[in-house]
């Protein structure tokens, strides 16, 4: 594995908005580069807050102006504001987005309520470009029933083997209510090109609800094979587990249990190459945050010695926890993160993730790799 290229897509301080985060990278059928984050004046900050795009015609030497093409959209009469876009190529050439949007009905409330770890009302909404990420159609929402609390997107839409789509998200609850947090990690298929969703799988569960499985991050493998990785939170003891994993063998309708990979952090989606094996990105921050790639030839049961460090950042960001409201807390301080990765044609993987010297001033940076 070696680093073969990298650079800045866009920097904090591009367009007013210096904290960029949740970045997301799709590599279009032309060759085009298209990536999406989020903008905001401040990492915890809700007020403005917005996706943006940008692209590269020329393998990231150069970049457009960043842009936002979605349109907010109130829901039963409340204003919201888009927060995320996750983007994915479909066979036709299209390329659809998942945005999550939410309640901004009252600007002051923080996503976040510490006192019930509640969330406010989050949704998806979807839209398609059919001029490789240029215009967009009007965003509509997506029916996710039976769940109706709020529904974060874990990351882009995956185009399935047999035709499907699955839309990932997570499930919180309701802004105000008291009973516990039953987090649960949901893939929700389509068998219409995004105009109904009429299943679904639980991708990850401890029936016990000690083990949080956040941040789910599925791809596909081969032929009905998919392979899903989750940033694993213990709510007894306030402590971040290993990455673990799970299979599926039928596109994602059935999962295997759970195991621990045996590697500290949290996960970009994994990647199948060309020769069979799985490159796995992460970002580990026992230490100081390090985002770093690792192999395995046996989908993430095992691992191959060699580590490739992608990132290092100084000083340590990881504190003591011993509840759920640290744990969050915590990742409003967090200055880098968040990989995500696309395997090319050619067989090189493409990361993306933010960076910078402090939480509310971060870049989104792209490194690409040749394994």
């Amino acid at each position: 594995m070696k680093i073969i290229d990298k650079g800045v897509f866009i920097e904090h301080d591009a367009d007013g908005f210096p904290s960029h985060t949740f970045p997301g990278i799709c590599v279009l059928p032309s060759g085009r580069w298209l990536v999406s984050c989020r903008a905001a004046i401040a990492k915890k900050e809700m007020k403005g807050q917005h996706p943006l795009l940008s692209f590269s015609d020329d393998n990231g030497k150069t970049w457009c102006e960043p842009y936002n093409p979605f349109k907010n959209q109130s829901l039963a009469g409340k204003p919201g504001l888009f927060r995320t876009a996750h983007l994915t190529t479909l066979e036709n050439g299209e390329v659809v987005a998942s945005l999550s949007w939410v309640d901004h009905s009252n600007p002051d409330l923080p996503f976040f309520n510490e006192q019930t770890e509640g969330l406010l009302d989050t949704r998806i909404f979807i839209s398609f470009s059919d001029d490789d990420g240029v215009s967009w159609s009007m965003p509509e929402l997506m029916d996710t029933s039976p769940f109706n609390v709020p529904t974060p997107t874990t990351g882009p839409i995956l185009s399935l083997s047999n035709g499907e789509l699955a839309c990932q998200f997570e499930l919180n609850k309701h802004y105000y209510e008291e009973k516990k947090w039953r987090h649960l990690p949901i893939l929700m298929f389509s068998k219409d090109e995004g105009k109904s969703w009429d299943s679904f799988s639980v991708t990850a569960e401890d029936k016990k609800n000690r083990y949080f499985y956040w941040d789910q991050r599925p791809s596909l493998m081969t032929n009905n094979n998919m392979l899903n990785l989750f940033w694993t939170f213990d709510t007894q003891i306030g402590e971040y587990l290993n990455i673990h994993a799970s299979k599926s063998f039928d596109n994602g309708h059935s999962w295997s249990k759970v195991w621990d990979t045996g590697i500290s952090g949290q996960p970009a989606s994994p990647v199948m190459l060309p020769d069979g094996k799985v490159a796995m990105v992460y970002i580990d921050r026992s230490s100081c945050p390090e985002i770093k790639m690792r192999l395995s030839n046996d989908l993430c049961e095992s691992w191959l010695s060699e580590e490739l460090i992608l990132y290092r950042h100084s000083p340590s960001q990881a504190s003591k926890k011993r509840s759920m409201q640290d744990a969050w807390s915590e990742m409003t301080a967090f200055s880098a993160g968040l990989p995500a990765t696309t395997l090319m044609e050619n067989g090189d993987i493409l990361i993306v993730y933010y960076a910078g010297y402090n939480q509310d001033k971060t870049d989104i940076n792209w490194v690409r790799v040749k394994c």
